[in-house]
C-alpha cells in the first residue's frame, strides 16, 4: 500500500466510524507529520520504535503538551490498529509530556457583563448562549432551529463532545432576541427557497436518507454563513454555519474594548456559566449535566476558582486585634 492509498483507506475507515470531520482532520495531520518525520519511509516498516521515536520527539523538542502529544498517539493507534491491521505493543520507551494542572479562566459577573455591552448583533447572541447556556462554540454554531425549545426554555444539544446529545437551559432574557433572530432568519430562509439555492450541510448520510431535510426550515442553522461552501463528503454546493474564527475575532476585540485586564476567549464564557451557577448554590452534578462532562473530576476544577473559595476565606491576620504597625525599622535619630 503506497503513502497516498494509506492517507485515502484512514480516511475511508474514519469515515465509515462516523468520526467528526475534525477529528479526520487532524487525525490525518498526524499520520502525514508521523511520515514526514522519518523521511517517507512506510508505517509497517517502523512499528512502536517509530512511534516512541516520534512522540518523544514531540515531548523533548517541540515542548507540546500533554493532551497534544496524546492526542498524536491516537492518530497513530488507530493508523496502525484499523488501516494497517497491526497492534503496537506496550510504548515503554516513550517520553511523556509534562501534564500541569492549571485552573480555569474565569470573569467576574460584571467583568462578562461589560464583555457582553462590548458586542452587539450575532456575536452578542452567540457570546450570550456561550454565558447563558455554557455552550461550547462549536455546539453554539452548530444549532439548528429545531434544536430550540423556547417554551420549556431548553437547548438541545446535538452531537456535542463525544458525539452525545444533552439538554441545557435556555436564558429566559434570550427568548425574545432569539424570536427576532428567528423572524429575520424565516424571511431569509424564504427568500433563499424562491431563488432554489441550495440547503444546509447534513449530518452523515441524511441528505442521502432525506433529500429534502436541507431545504426544511427545521435543519436550517441558527447561525448561517453568508456564503456557499463544498460539501467534503458529496463535493456539492452546501450552506454551512458561521466560521468560528469570525466568532472568536469579535470576542477579542470586545476584550479590548472593554479595558479587561485579564486574556479571556468564548471558553472563558462557558467557565463562568459553571462557576457562576456553583456560586449561586446549584448542585455540581446538575452542573456537570448542563455542561455534558463525562467524569465529574472534570466539573470539580471549577471549585476552585470559586468566590467562596480562596477569595471567601478571611485571613487570620485580619482578625488580629493587634494595632497597625509600620514595616520600615525606624533610627534612633527619628
Amino acid at each position: 500500500m503506497t503513502q497516498l492509498g494509506l492517507i485515502a483507506v484512514a480516511r475511508e475507515r474514519m469515515r465509515t466510524r462516523h468520526f467528526a470531520l475534525r477529528t479526520e482532520q487532524v487525525y490525518l495531520q498526524w499520520i502525514r507529520r508521523f511520515i514526514a518525520f522519518h523521511k517517507r519511509r512506510h508505517p509497517r516498516d517502523l512499528g512502536a520504535p517509530g512511534v516512541e521515536q516520534f512522540l518523544s520527539h514531540l515531548a523533548t523538542v517541540r515542548k507540546v503538551s500533554a493532551s497534544t502529544q496524546n492526542q498524536a498517539l491516537q492518530a497513530l493507534l488507530f493508523l496502525y490498529r484499523h488501516v494497517l491491521g497491526m497492534e503496537l505493543p506496550w510504548l515503554d520507551n516513550l517520553t511523556r509530556a509534562s501534564q500541569p494542572k492549571h485552573l480555569p479562566m474565569v470573569l467576574t459577573r460584571t467583568e462578562a457583563a461589560g464583555l457582553l455591552a462590548q458586542l452587539q448583533g450575532t456575536p452578542w447572541l452567540i457570546a450570550s448562549l456561550l454565558y447563558g447556556s455554557g455552550l461550547r462554540l462549536t455546539e453554539g454554531l452548530r444549532l439548528r432551529v429545531k434544536d430550540l425549545e423556547l417554551d420549556r426554555g431548553e437547548i438541545i444539544v446535538r452531537s456535542g463532545k463525544g458525539s452525545k446529545d444533552r439538554v441545557t437551559m435556555l436564558p429566559g432574557t434570550l427568548v425574545a432576541p432569539l424570536r427576532g433572530h428567528l423572524a429575520r432568519l424565516r424571511s431569509w430562509f424564504e427568500d433563499e427557497r424562491r431563488r432554489d439555492r441550495p440547503g444546509v450541510s447534513m449530518p452523515y448520510a441524511y441528505a442521502r436518507k432525506f433529500p429534502r431535510a436541507a431545504t426544511q426550515w427545521g435543519w436550517q442553522y441558527l447561525f448561517p454563513a453568508t456564503q456557499l461552501c463544498r460539501d467534503p463528503y458529496s463535493g456539492g454546493w452546501v450552506r454551512h454555519h458561521l466560521h468560528e474564527k469570525g466568532v472568536q475575532r469579535a470576542i477579542q476585540s470586545a476584550v479590548r474594548r472593554a479595558g479587561l485586564d485579564r486574556p479571556a476567549s468564548c471558553h472563558t464564557l462557558r467557565h463562568c456559566f459553571a462557576t457562576h451557577l456553583l456560586e449561586d448554590g446549584y448542585d455540581i452534578r446538575t452542573v456537570q449535566e448542563l455542561l455534558g462532562h463525562a467524569d465529574l473530576k472534570t466539573t470539580m476544577i471549577y471549585t476552585h476558582v470559586l468566590s467562596r473559595g480562596a477569595g471567601g476565606v478571611r485571613s487570620p491576620l485580619d482578625r488580629s486585634i493587634a494595632p497597625a504597625r509600620d514595616p520600615l525599622p525606624r533610627t534612633g535619630r527619628e
